[in-house]
């Protein structure tokens, strides 16, 4: 007769494998169900006209989305140049400089500065860098460089906790080894600790990147919404995850296909970029 203790450990075992095989099969649903309605404009346009098209203007039949790609990126790469040092800088004084007493300060702080809503940071772009922009610089504001600034703080908590766990991983010996040569502390975290942790400083600034993509409400409170390339810091732009936000409510027909089709390519990049830190993260682990 079979032990009721083991049937209840068979028993919950599985409930567990089921709830784990459930994240995957949402996974596989939303996915499908984007992919399903995006891929008939790619096959009736071409993924060509649609990935590398100049124009959009869906109910005249232009389903370019090359502006908003590079615009994207621009936007993700000035938000890293804003918060990868910054949050690199702040995981090195976490992890090597700072007392019992500031990690329980910060780190809380940090943890908040991540549960803060996007609308927020938004609001607090119109309000403050955007007439910033406007009167030190130029323009109307609404530019490359706002939006730049504000989602380089919105990545902060990203970058900094995963940077501080991968830090913190260095065995202690590593520090112990470097001060017996006579190195200082800076040179012990330049030139071993930040070496010995470059995988996981580096997933941490991809898993930043796709945050930055990702997010849509204060870019398209502080971006300015152009559709172009822009040329300059202080030009405006149209991200994907905006164009997606500002035109489903009202988008029919091909229209309809072409935002969904702009999320197939959202979804691709955001993939390619968790895909890229997760074999960053594992090629850590196995050193």
């Amino acid at each position: 007769m079979i032990d009721r203790t083991v049937l209840k450990e068979h028993f919950v075992k599985w409930v567990l494998v089921a709830f784990a095989l459930s994240s995957l099969l949402f996974l596989f649903l939303i996915f499908a169900f984007i992919l399903g309605e995006g891929l008939p404009l790619f096959l009736k346009v071409g993924a060509k006209k649609i990935i590398f098209g100049m124009k959009w203007a869906p109910t005249k039949g232009y389903f370019g989305i090359f502006p908003m790609i590079i615009s994207s990126f621009l936007v993700t790469l000035g938000a890293l140049t804003i918060g990868a040092p910054l949050g690199l800088s702040c995981a090195i004084y976490l992890s090597e400089y700072s007392g019992k007493r500031m990690k329980m300060l910060l780190k809380p702080a940090i943890e908040l500065l991540a549960g803060i809503p996007s609308v927020v940071f938004g609001f607090l772009g119109v309000i403050y860098i955007v007439p910033l922009v406007r009167n030190y610089l130029g323009g109307s504001g609404f530019s490359l460089i706002s939006t730049s600034l504000v989602l380089g703080v919105m990545i902060l908590p990203t970058i900094i906790s995963i940077s501080f766990d991968a830090l913190v991983s260095v065995p202690k010996t590593y520090r112990e080894a470097s001060a017996a040569m006579g190195a200082t502390k800076w040179q012990t975290i330049y030139k071993v600790i930040i070496p010995s942790a470059k995988s996981g400083i580096l997933a941490s600034f991809i898993l930043g990147m796709g945050r930055a993509i990702g997010e849509t409400m204060a870019v398209i409170m502080i971006a300015g919404n152009a559709l172009k390339i822009p040329t300059s810091l202080l030009d405006p732009l149209r991200t994907l995850t905006g164009n997606i936000a500002l035109e489903l409510a009202y988008a029919t027909g091909d229209h309809r296909l072409a935002l969904f089709s702009t999320g197939v390519v959202l979804m691709i990049i955001i993939m390619a970029l968790n895909y890229i830190a997760n074999f960053g993260i594992k090629r850590k682990i196995a050193k």
